[in-house]
């Protein structure tokens, strides 16, 4: 029994017990039993207690919803009215219940299991319990997924032409869900289940939450169908005339990455929606109970449980499953690895936003170091380094030295620690990979650690993750570009890790040679008031989303403006109108011609 205050009284909670089988939610009844508070309607069950009369009466009291998970021992006794009504987890207990929580597959409107599950161990702790399993599915248990897509015909769900009123649904959905994630107590349920498997600070946490939430609130209302908008072209002759209209691909698929677990596949997944598409979703594994409980959220705001599919599985099965329903496009973001393999295998019918070796240039003119400094440091080591748009290399004028600018960038990362999780965890690499890789690049002529190259003090992270101190390493500009060197010093380190070096005016033209030899154009910042100078950094580079100025950063994917890469054909954007239409729809043209001349007279064969 757990016995939790509300206000001067007491309300007594009976935990049931795990629900067996794998109804509509296995987990509703087994993790988060909602429970009801008595009402005057006879026939409506309850399974509390009111020990206060005047309590009962309020109308307050009748507006709270109380929902309980499962009660470990020593875990938080945190209030009922903190979770929504629809989730089935308290992100309090994860990584700390002996029983951890189960993540479930979504197919064809059923949540379901699979015979085998992953154990997602605590990132903060090898010690202590597993944050969650997720369901290791396996290739001989695809085929309700497979039949799923095939139902969907090319035509997609909704277009121009069929189901319109899906467009208005689809613009209320948004709008509902984006009043959701804007109430605090669920944009805190969610920063805090994205900390439990993505250790982040809260800060960074809580700011995917709004950004997903300003996406949403962006897409309600006539929003959505303001994307398919269609344009008309006068024909030939009467009775003639071409409409271009935004054509969905139907059944398509998401794989999203681990280091932003809910933004950037809620802001994948509703564009899809939006165009009429119907996706499957393949999250990360360290991360799917994120999107996991954005699906409740979803159904809770009134998307029917048969438009999205979860999948949670291994690499190899999602590829199985794209080739096998034959899915018409992919929206890939990952590693480039994996990428060119999705490529290969779909015969090019993948979006990708894959790695981001990530460039600054700071130019000749010095101000507002101390601004500077601090931006270079939130770009290169927020989230411990583990964004694709991350600060992976600064060229820095010299005069930004002679400022003191990297003192003041070793000081700021000398605050980051792994108590209010300023730096933390790294998932895709272990410590050894990243020590090994910095003593590489020692090994260059002139190179040093500016700061950081040691491992975390104090912390007991899995030995499958790194923990390392945020580390620069400077490399002379003139060795960097030597072909020996310049793959070490482009390699992307997907954690706390940068290099570093200066130039002066007359090698500006090794530092543009370098971003043209580089592989992968995602983000860069200019960091100069300097209009000369921002022209021609700008004229001759091509990363897709560019920051100029002396605010420049390389991080910031907000809903505002496009984010994606540059220079790819097979690039694939995010967060805006555009982005949405150019990934999630495709171009076809109806060209209607009606009337038949009536002094028409056949024509000679030709």
């Amino acid at each position: 029994i757990f016995c939790h205050r509300v206000s001067r009284s007491y309300i007594f909670v009976l935990r049931s017990p795990r629900a067996a089988g794998s109804g509509s939610d296995p987990k509703r009844k087994s993790v988060s039993e909602t429970i009801g508070i008595r009402t005057r309607h006879k026939h409506q069950q309850t399974m509390t207690m009111m020990l206060s009369s005047r309590l009962a009466a309020s109308p307050a009291f009748f507006r709270t919803r109380f929902a309980t998970s499962t009660i470990a021992a020593g875990s938080s006794r945190r209030s009922l009215s903190a979770l929504p009504s629809w989730a089935t987890l308290d992100p309090a207990s994860l990584g700390t219940s002996p029983e951890p929580y189960a993540v479930s597959n979504l197919v064809n409107g059923t949540w379901s299991t699979s015979q085998t599950s992953m154990v997602i161990p605590n990132p903060m702790d090898k010690d202590a319990p597993p944050v969650c399993t997720i369901p290791d599915t396996q290739g001989h248990e695809l085929g309700p997924f497979v039949e799923s897509l095939k139902s969907v015909p090319k035509s997609g769900v909704h277009n121009p032409l069929k189901n319109q009123e899906r467009y208005l649904q689809f613009g209320e959905i948004s709008r509902k869900a984006g009043a959701a994630l804007s109430d605090p107590a669920t944009a805190d349920f969610f920063a805090k289940a994205i900390q439990k498997t993505v250790p982040k600070s809260y800060a960074q946490a809580f700011g995917e939450v709004k950004v997903t939430a300003d996406f949403l609130n962006n897409f309600g209302g006539d929003n959505v169908r303001f994307l398919a908008r269609s344009f008309g072209v006068p024909g030939d002759h009467y009775g003639q005339f071409s409409q271009g209209h935004r054509w969905p691909y139907g059944a398509v698929a998401i794989v999203a990455p681990f280091n932003f677990p809910l933004e950037i596949p809620v802001l994948q997944l509703m564009g899809s929606l939006f165009m009429g598409n119907k996706p499957v979703l393949k999250p990360a594994e360290k991360c799917s109970l994120v999107m996991e409980q954005f699906l409740h959220l979803l159904h809770d705001c009134g998307m029917e449980k048969k438009d999205v599919d979860l999948l949670n599985c291994q690499g190899q099965v999602a590829e199985q499953l794209i080739i096998q329903a034959d899915v018409r496009l992919t929206q890939f973001t990952g590693s480039s690895r994996v990428a060119e393999r999705l490529l290969e295998k779909t015969g090019g019918k993948v979006k990708i936003e894959d790695a981001g070796f990530d460039w600054k240039i700071i130019g000749p003119d010095v101000d507002d170091v101390d601004y500077v400094a601090w931006q270079c440091d939130q770009d290169a080591y927020a989230c411990s380094g583990q964004k694709c748009s991350a600060e992976s290399i600064l060229f820095a004028h010299e005069n930004w030295e002679n400022a003191g600018l990297f003192d003041k960038m070793k000081e700021n990362a000398s605050t980051r620690s792994l108590e209010d999780l300023s730096i933390g965890p790294v998932l895709t690499q272990t410590t050894k990979s990243i020590l090994d890789h910095t003593a590489r690049l020692l090994q260059i002529p002139g190179s040093r650690v500016l700061f950081g190259g040691k491992e975390l003090e104090n912390h007991n992270i899995p030995e499958v993750y790194g923990a390392v101190e945020p580390t620069a390493v400077f490399v002379p500009l003139k060795e960097m570009v030597k072909d020996e060197h310049f793959d070490a010093c482009t390699t992307e380190i997907f954690g706390p890790f940068q290099v570093v070096t200066t130039f002066n005016d007359e090698e500006m033209c090794h530092v543009l040679d370098a971003c043209e030899r580089m592989s992968h154009h995602l983000t860069a910042a200019v960091v100069s008031n300097d209009v000369e100078f921002q022209t021609t950094v700008l004229a001759h580079t091509v990363n897709g989303t560019t920051y100029a100025g002396r605010r420049a950063r390389t991080t910031g994917a907000p809903q505002n403006h496009w984010f994606g890469p540059a220079g790819d054909a097979r690039g694939a954007g995010i967060g805006t109108p555009e982005a949405i239409k150019m990934v999630w729809s495709c171009h076809r043209e109806i060209i209607m011609d009606t009337v038949v001349p009536k002094d028409w007279a056949q024509p000679k064969a030709t």
